[in-house]
């Protein structure tokens, strides 16, 4: 199968090693800015911003002036903007209307490279704003999260097929292990889905038990994986200098 290369920017998602997106979860601009400069600094290679985190996420107006400031802040690396719902761990709740209204405004600002949409919200929102991003050129992630549990390998694979089934450009899930065989699980389940998608796909078992999937992903086939400069947004990420190690170790020793 000819695997999809995804471009944003200069970074090419989905060959070589998984490429390191550190997360922002500052609630204001201000913050946001600071941790951007730092990123940046650091030598990241994405960034995330954690929206729900975002003190003023219900202004539009205050929306489109962090992305702007966000882009300066940035330069050329690329942004990928995510609303994670308290449902799948997120930071606030938000209702289908609002969700699709924030995105909108998000796109509108023509500075987010990549968007993040969940699996499960509300299924016509979701496709409109799939359809919106394909349309102007913005790469789409769909996304999962079980903060509760593990799946069966055989579910993880089913899910990340339905992402790419319903047009995503990376196809993302995110898991609690309860045990070592949960985190034997996902990685099963990644090398499965890596093997059968067309698409890059992103896998990590959360915490500190699943830490070893967020340093794996070039031998199983996930393609980002997430650290840290400063504050994390989930459990198990490592720091940004500590991973990028880790990542050239594994490289060099293939």
């Amino acid at each position: 199968m000819q695997k999809k290369i995804v471009t944003v920017r200069d970074l090419r998602i989905g060959e070589g090693r998984p490429k390191i997106c550190v997360p922002m979860v500052g609630t204001t601009a201000a913050e946001l800015c600071g941790e951007a400069a730092a990123i940046v600094e650091a030598g990241a290679q994405m960034a995330e911003w954690r929206l729900d985190w975002f003190e003023n996420w219900r202004e539009e107006a205050a929306v489109t002036e962090a992305l702007w400031a966000l882009r300066k802040s940035l330069g050329e690396l690329p942004l990928l903007v995510t609303f994670r719902t308290r449902e799948e761990g997120g930071n606030a709740d938000i209702t289908p209307q609002q969700y699709g209204r924030l995105y909108e405004t998000v796109l509108a600002g023509k500075q987010a490279d990549l968007i993040d949409l969940e699996l499960f919200f509300h299924e016509e929102t979701v496709n409109r704003l799939l359809a919106m991003a394909g349309s102007r050129g913005v790469k789409t992630v769909l996304s999962n999260h079980e903060f509760g549990e593990t799946p069966e390998a055989e579910t993880i694979c089913q899910r990340l097929r339905r992402m790419e089934e319903r047009g995503c450009d990376i196809a993302k899930i995110a898991v609690m292990p309860q045990s070592s065989r949960d985190v034997a699980e996902l990685l099963k389940a990644t090398a499965a889905g890596s093997a059968a998608a067309a698409c890059p796909i992103v896998t990590m078992s959360m915490g500190g038990r699943g830490v070893i999937s967020r340093m794996a992903g070039q031998i199983f086939g996930s393609a980002i994986t997430f650290g840290t400069v400063g504050k994390a947004s989930a459990p198990g990420q490592l720091p940004l200098e500590q991973l990028k190690e880790i990542l050239k170790w594994i490289d060099d020793a293939q």
